[in-house]
């Protein structure tokens, strides 16, 4: 069994030669900003890279990145179950750059994508409005849609997973370009 593990941003700054930062966020999120010398390997491919992530693990510490925290706590927990050892930056890249440090950005004009929780939250809102809406003006069925996101939230929330960051992640805009 690999060990997972949680590490501050100061605690990560003076180490950060010595890991291996792996950025579990979207393509698009990646591409936007990054801890210096991060590889992308989004949440949903971890399963995909043992092979390579075990590798890496064995020349240094690895260091899961995302945007909060969230999907790099995750994250450490399924390479924990693959017995690789693995660590979660507390905080993500907002943490990071709010305590002042760098982060790399591609060159050229940065492409702006929103983080996926902002992208979530956003997406089922809409829904939700577009429910009610639809269902004072079309047909009263359509509530039956915002009640839907609703009980997918919960379920996300009570599962500690979402099928909405699936669906989006998968857009074209969170790809590569």
């Amino acid at each position: 069994m690999g060990i997972s593990s949680t590490l501050g941003v100061d605690e990560a700054l003076p180490r950060l030669t010595e890991l291996n930062v792996v950025d579990v966020r979207t393509p698009g999120e990646f591409a936007s900003n990054r801890l210096p010398g991060a590889v992308n390997v989004p949440l949903e491919r971890l399963d995909g890279s043992l092979a390579d992530l075990r590798l890496a693990a064995e020349n240094g510490t690895l260091l899961l990145v995302c945007a909060s925290g969230t999907r790099s706590d995750k994250g450490a927990e399924v390479l924990a179950a693959h017995g690789i050892a693995a660590a979660s930056l507390a905080g993500g890249t907002r943490a990071w750059a709010a305590a002042g440090h760098g982060l790399e950005y591609p060159p050229g004009p940065v492409r702006a994508v929103w983080g996926m929780e902002r992208q979530v939250r956003f997406t089922a809102g809409s829904l939700v409005l577009l429910g009610l809406v639809l269902g004072l003006l079309v047909h009263p069925a359509f509530p039956f849609l915002s009640a839907a996101i609703a009980g997918g939230l919960v379920f996300s929330a009570v599962t500690d997973t979402c099928g909405l960051a699936v669906v989006l992640g998968r857009l074209p805009f969170n790809r590569r370009g």
